[in-house]
C-alpha cells in the first residue's frame, strides 16, 4: 500500500512538472575551468613549486649517495664503532628522504587546493548565476561520464552562457 501510495504520489510530480516546461542545465566544468587565466596561473605557480620541491629531494638523494659510496669504499677499514655511526647516519639520511618526500606531497596536494580555490569560486558563481538568470531546475556537471543522458527537450548545454559570464570566448568566437 505504502509502495502505491509512493508510486502514484511521484506519478503525479511528474505529471504536474511536465505541464510546466523544467529546464535542465548542463557543461563540462573541468573544461571551462582550464579555460580560466586563473587556472592556467595556479597550474604554472604550481610547476614551480613543485620544480623546487624535487631540486631539494634532490639534494638530499645526492648527498645519500655521495655518504654511501664513501661508507662502501672504507667499510673494510673501519673500526666497528665508526661502522656503527655511518650506518645510522645512513639510515637517518634515508628515512629524511622517504619523510620529505610525503610531506612534500602533502604541501603540493594542499597548495593545489589553495591555488585552485580562485578559479573554482569564479565559475562555481558563474553557474549560480546562469542558473537564476535563465530559471533552470538544476546545471549538471557532465566531467567523468557522470550524466551519460540528457535529454535534448529538456536538458541545456550551458557551456557558451557561463563562458560569455566569466568573458571567455564562446565556441562560435573560436
Amino acid at each position: 500500500m505504502k509502495r502505491l501510495s509512493f508510486f502514484l504520489s511521484f506519478l503525479l510530480c511528474c505529471i504536474a512538472g511536465s505541464a510546466q516546461m523544467v529546464q535542465i542545465g548542463f557543461l563540462s566544468y573541468e573544461k571551462v575551468l582550464a579555460e580560466l587565466p586563473e587556472y592556467a596561473q595556479a597550474k604554472q605557480d604550481l610547476a614551480v613549486l613543485k620544480a623546487k620541491y624535487e631540486a631539494e629531494a634532490q639534494k638530499g638523494e645526492e648527498e645519500f649517495q655521495r655518504k654511501f659510496v664513501d661508507f662502501m669504499q672504507g667499510q673494510k677499514d673501519f673500526p666497528q664503532a665508526i661502522m656503527q655511526k655511518r650506518q645510522a647516519e645512513l639510515q637517518t639520511l634515508m628515512d629524511n628522504g622517504v619523510a620529505f618526500r610525503l610531506k612534500s606531497q602533502e604541501l603540493i596536494a594542499q597548495a593545489e587546493k589553495e591555488l585552485m580555490q580562485a578559479a573554482h569560486n569564479r565559475l562555481h558563481h558563474a553557474v549560480l548565476e546562469i542558473g537564476a538568470e535563465y530559471g533552470y531546475v538544476c546545471i549538471l556537471n557532465t566531467d567523468g561520464n557522470s550524466c551519460p543522458y540528457i535529454n535534448p527537450a529538456m536538458g541545456v548545454d550551458v557551456t557558451d552562457l557561463v563562458r560569455q559570464k566569466l568573458g571567455l570566448p564562446t565556441a562560435e568566437e573560436n
